[in-house]
């Protein structure tokens, strides 16, 4: 970790609504406008070529057949300077600074959410849409993948709003949405997620969930909603927080549930208890089909608010690494260290949730050992934690002199620090997802969705580590002085 990114920065995020973002995503010189293309196959097609690119621009497509023009789709928003635009810190940070930057902004606001403001007149309320009026088919969602079997998702760069029937907090999360029909949306929640916990509660008290789904909202709060926020709190409150001004919402006219003002579309509605329809298949985030087809709760649509000329926020996964383990890696490595700290695992350097895995299937932690059994500590500890517990697989915990979010750098550490024999804990039956592909059919149908933790000392042993092999590679001061006279020779 360079020194900078201990630093506090200050947060500036400017823009409150998905078209403000937009607006500064072209200021970054990061914005494609892409016309005339299909939601059929080619925007997906588009979305799988952009979200393995780290530097790739943003597109925002135009002129989609079928559709009046105006109506838009847009995906790749986290990459290159824009990811940490909309994070409101400064371009210049790399992903681990960034990482610190967040985090240590994080910290601060989470103390003190700032309540959401209710409005009534808002852009969201251009256009209102009931009754035998109601058609979700109709806006331009993508088929996103060429294996989704022309499934349309609409969920990706969405997130749900529900309420806590016991508690009466609200939830902001991140779930996958597909339409069924032109008045129904199916939508899948995996087991422990908050929503899910909602569910659940609402079907045990025989009750309809109310819901509303928010397809193009803003980034940030985005973010937010895929982000470990703890139990109890709403994510609108902490993005409000986040960026020093209280986020303005409406209340749906049927559920009564907030949603931002600002958003492009909302869809508003109840889930009666044991209505299920056949959802899927979908590619997910682990780069496999995870199931084909299975029963899932199914959303009757009441409303549908939407803005004038809207815009679908797309985030479909795809094959790790791309832009959902890109965005992950910088917010779950963020709440991973302050997990740690919190829980009193002494002397964290750093943390990262690597893309390769999804920013869930391989978690590093490097730690400045102070004491015998601090590396075990540590990496049980990472293993478990509520940011990375969820579809974890391996964990690695490194000495300080490894740069954890450098993928080669970790491996040599375990090639070279770590004896299988002495150096690997399992963790069995651990917290685990039915789009694990290493899951069996025969377990999924009995709902064991669980699997075990790889967890791999890869620090130097502490009772003799100052006898450990030297380190083959210069002093910072060579190095440095290296670059200096030579980086030259690298110029293409």
């Amino acid at each position: 970790m360079s020194e900078s990114a201990s630093h506090n920065y200050q947060v500036h995020v400017p823009f409150d609504d998905l078209r403000e973002w937009i607006a500064e995503a072209d200021k970054l010189g990061e914005l494609r406008h892409a016309d005339g293309y299909n939601w059929e196959e080619e925007i997906g097609m588009a979305a799988e070529l952009l979200q393995h690119d780290e530097q790739a621009p943003v597109a925002l497509f135009d002129k989609i057949p079928g559709v009046p023009e105006g109506w838009r789709v847009l995906t790749n928003f986290f990459a290159a300077q824009r990811k940490n635009m909309t994070l409101g810190l400064p371009t210049d940070l790399d992903k681990v600074e960034l990482s610190e930057a967040f985090l240590a902004h994080f910290r601060e606001i989470a103390k003190n959410p700032l309540p959401y403001e209710e409005v009534t007149e808002a852009p969201i309320l251009e256009n209102v849409i009931e009754g035998d009026d109601i058609d979700i088919t109709k806006f331009p969602t993508p088929v996103w993948h060429d294996q989704d079997e022309g499934r349309r998702y609409i969920g990706t760069g969405s997130f749900n709003v529900t309420v806590d029937p016991e508690e009466n907090w609200i939830n902001v999360g991140t779930y996958r949405v597909m339409i069924h029909n032109e008045k129904q949306v199916a939508f899948y929640i995996s087991p422990g997620k908050h929503g899910r916990i909602h569910r659940d509660k609402y079907e045990a008290q025989g009750k309809a969930m109310p819901v509303c789904i928010v397809i193009g909202g803003d980034p940030l709060t985005f973010l937010m909603g895929c982000t470990e926020i703890p139990y109890g709190v709403c994510e609108f409150e902490i993005a409000g927080a986040y960026r020093g001004r209280p986020m303005q919402v409406v209340k749906g006219k049927h559920t009564g549930l907030p949603f931002p003002a600002g958003a492009e579309i909302v869809i508003e509605g109840f889930v009666e208890p044991g209505n299920r329809v056949e959802e899927g298949p979908f590619g997910e985030w682990t780069g496999y089909y995870g199931s084909k087809m299975r029963a899932e709760p199914v959303l009757d649509i009441k409303a549908i608010y939407h803005r004038n000329d809207p815009i679908i926020f797309g985030c479909p996964p795809q094959r790790p690494p791309e832009e959902q383990a890109r965005y992950r890696a910088v917010m779950r490595s963020a709440l991973l260290k302050d997990e740690l700290q919190k829980a009193g695992v002494p002397d964290i350097v750093a943390t990262w949730c690597h893309e390769a895995g999804g920013s869930r299937q391989l978690t590093a932690v490097s730690i400045k050992q102070r004491y015998p059994g601090h590396a075990r500590q540590a990496l049980h500890m990472a293993a478990q934690c509520r940011s990375v517990a969820y579809a974890g697989k391996y964990v690695v915990v490194v000495d300080e002199d490894i740069n954890v979010a450098d993928l080669e750098e970790l491996m040599w550490a375990v090639c070279t620090r770590s004896d299988p024999d002495k150096s690997i804990d399992i963790i069995k039956n651990a917290w685990s997802t039915p789009v694990d592909p290493c899951i069996s059919p025969w377990d999924k149908a009995a709902g064991n969705f669980t699997n075990s933790r790889c967890l791999i000392d890869a620090c130097r042993p502490y009772h003799w580590r100052d006898q450990y092999p030297k380190v083959n590679m210069p002093t910072p001061e060579t190095a440095k002085k290296t670059k200096e006279m030579f980086s030259w020779l690298l110029e293409k």
